[in-house]
């Protein structure tokens, strides 16, 4: 990265100015798609959780920019995620949302009779497969949650990955065909975005200099974004406590050598390897990252809060 970390706000510019920070280095939807809309359910409030909470104040949040990274395993029915987004913005944190839909995706590819395949945690994806991916992450994934935030009071905007050159991107491995490696990040367009009191929801796609889509991970894609922005935290919101140790017990805080420690055991494995390696790429310019349980209310908020779950990577 070219651009380093500025106490994770947006510099010192108002938000109704325009800034520009150097970084390191096709939106269709089918019809149907529509019919699968998540329904968002508001099964708790923000204040009430921050009255159990106790002191915290999100406005010690102001002017920070979070980092959240949602998929679809952790949104749904009564889930809290996005009302902790909307409470941040209104408490004058500039939250941004970088999203999956795995699940999504693997549904309306095997609609499309085509089989889904993993390696090291990584999505195959073949030129048929790449069509299905854009459309439903920069499609109604995008689209859902962007007007599922508006619903509950946010004022939000979508983006790809491939918009403004956000994520410029590289075939990562033949074997995983169009999946882009990142080689640049320009954050120019997210900063706009949040110089105008959005909250920008991104699809994690990327382009290549000739102008090809890539399919990048969710999880990297939030790691290289966070930290081109200096944010102040990057969360990955999952469907499981935190990182585990091989007796099966959630881990507080980790580090590098940790973290590799429990890769060669095959202790961390499938789609908690991306994760970890964000958190370990971002923290230079990101001062915190931590890996949470999405599924408990209020998420977002208690890992902000006196209290913290999950497994926080140093």
């Amino acid at each position: 990265f070219s651009g380093r970390r500025q106490s994770g706000g947006l510099g010192g510019v108002p938000p109704n100015g325009i800034t520009s920070v150097a970084g390191r280095g096709v939106r269709g939807v089918s019809p149907q798609l529509l019919l699968l809309g998540m329904g968002w359910g508001l099964s708790s409030t923000p204040q009430t959780f921050l009255k159990k909470e106790g002191p915290m104040s999100l406005g010690h949040y102001a002017n920070k920019i979070i980092v959240v990274k949602i998929g679809g395993s952790t949104l749904g029915s009564h889930d809290t995620t996005l009302e902790d987004l909307v409470a941040l913005q209104k408490a004058g944190a500039y939250p941004v949302v970088v999203h999956g839909g795995g699940d999504m995706i693997t549904r309306w590819l095997s609609r499309h009779g085509i089989a889904s395949r993993f390696e090291k945690g990584l999505r195959v994806t073949d030129a048929d497969s790449l069509q299905v991916v854009v459309a439903v992450l920069a499609g109604w994934v995008n689209t859902d949650i962007v007007c599922s935030l508006q619903r509950l009071g946010g004022k939000a905007l979508g983006l790809a990955g491939t918009d403004g050159w956000l994520l410029v991107a590289r075939a990562r491995d033949p074997i995983l065909g169009y999946v882009g490696e990142v080689e640049r990040v320009d954050p120019s367009v997210v900063r706009l975005a949040l110089s105008g009191e959005y909250i920008p929801v991104i699809a994690p796609t990327g382009v290549d200099k000739s102008g090809q889509p890539f399919n990048i991970n969710a999880d990297t894609a939030a790691g290289e974004i966070a930290a081109a922005l200096g944010a102040e935290a990057l969360f990955f919101l999952t469907d499981v406590a935190g990182v585990c140790d091989n007796r099966g017990n959630c881990l507080p805080s980790l580090d590098a050598s940790g973290v590799e420690a429990l890769l060669s055991q095959g202790v961390i494995s499938g789609g908690m390897i991306p994760k970890v390696e964000a958190c370990l790429r971002a923290l230079p310019w990101v001062r915190q990252a931590r890996i949470v349980d999405g599924r408990q209310p209020h998420a977002v908020l208690e890992a902000l809060g006196n209290t913290p779950s999950g497994t926080r990577i140093v």
